[in-house]
């Protein structure tokens, strides 16, 4: 099947996790910072090896270099603009790009003048793959940094825009150690205003965190939540499932379809399902995909984890033998959980189901 042609939704997608690196190496020419390697190919190469680390500390550690070069209006919007394109050439048709703008000061910008110069990039990058023919559409979610003090500022910069791009707000970062109880003010402002919050959880911390992102972020959506899985009780005989018992979290988030934002390569890269093993293999998402949680797949980061939705999609048909099928329920799940209203969503689900039933006419 070919993958790269299907219509498909990224909702978890960090901006400055998914740089080309040559756009890294001329960007940082251009205001003295400092890298490990000036080659393009070099400098793609350090960034896999060390977020191969299996610790989210270290693989979240990369991001000096992206982050650093994303200082000026210019170099948010080249950023955002590359990202709409590199994304609609593998025809994703809606994308959610998450990013902290409280990283992006460090040369003199506001958090709001940083915020319109990723929304110039993205609805550059739109009508750039119109005129082509192409489709593709975009939203910002706005994070915080968990480990810092700024969640309430940087959740009223997401509501000020929230007519001008920014669909969501999310918290990211070290998790463990950082609840989000920790942003209470934040996130009660948030639910005052009725924005919708994703929360990352269930990624370098367990089912305290996810429950927690739940409780106090009130969240609609779990950024990774491949933890949960620790809530999740097996009893086996003669290496056939018999049993499967859902704790209090997971049976919630089951019963309530809280959306999954799952990234194969990343999760593995960060060790995130380590109790279980350490290959592909091992990863939890077949598991919760067939027990019925809403499962989405993303890149998380592209260039950190030199992927892109297609080859996270490919990762499941060969290690799991997904089908065409199960593709395209991946791809629903996602465009119901969108950050969009209601017809816009249904339009997404209408693009999905056509593009599928044409590649199924196809084989």
């Amino acid at each position: 099947m070919d993958i790269a042609a299907l219509p498909k939704i990224s909702l978890h997608d960090h901006l400055d996790g998914g740089l080309r690196p040559q756009t890294i190496v001329e960007l940082a020419a251009e205001i003295g910072h400092e890298l490990p390697s000036t080659n393009s190919l070099g400098l793609a190469a350090w960034f896999k090896q060390n977020a191969d680390s299996g610790s989210l500390e270290r693989y979240l550690s990369t991001f000096q270099h992206t982050v650093g070069v994303m200082q000026t209006r210019a170099g948010l919007e080249r950023v955002a603009f590359e990202a709409v394109m590199d994304l609609a050439s593998e025809n994703i048709i809606y994308a959610e790009l998450r990013w902290a703008p409280e990283q992006h000061l460090n040369l003199g910008l506001s958090l709001d003048e940083a915020v319109e110069a990723v929304q110039d990039g993205l609805e550059r990058g739109m009508e750039q793959v119109g005129d082509r023919g192409g489709f593709i559409r975009t939203g910002q979610i706005i994070s915080a940094m968990r480990h810092a003090d700024n969640a309430l500022e940087v959740a009223e910069l997401a509501v000020r825009h929230r007519n001008d791009g920014v669909v969501g707000f999310d918290i990211a970062g070290p998790e463990e150690g950082f609840l989000p109880s920790r942003h209470q003010l934040a996130f009660d402002y948030l639910a005052a205003e009725l924005f919708p919050c994703t929360v990352h959880a269930g990624e370098g911390s367990g089912i305290e965190s996810i429950k927690d992102a739940i409780v106090s972020g009130r969240a609609l959506r779990i950024g990774h939540g491949v933890r949960l899985v620790e809530d999740i009780m097996f009893s086996r005989t003669d290496g056939d499932t018999d049993l499967v018992v859902l704790g209090p979290v997971a049976q919630w988030v089951h019963d309530r379809q809280i959306a999954l934002e799952v990234s194969p390569s990343s999760n593995l890269q960060t060790g995130s399902f380590s109790i279980l093993g350490d290959t592909m293999a091992d990863h939890p998402i077949d598991i919760m995909y067939d027990l019925g949680f809403n499962i989405t797949v993303n890149t998380d980061n592209r260039l950190m984890s030199s992927t892109n939705l297609t080859k996270e999609l490919q990762i499941l048909v060969d290690t799991f033998g997904y089908k065409l099928a199960d593709l395209e329920q991946l791809q629903l799940n996602a465009a119901e959980a969108a950050f969009q209203a209601v017809d816009e969503r249904e339009e997404l689900v209408e693009m999905i189901e056509a593009g599928f039933a044409e590649a199924n006419g196809a084989e």
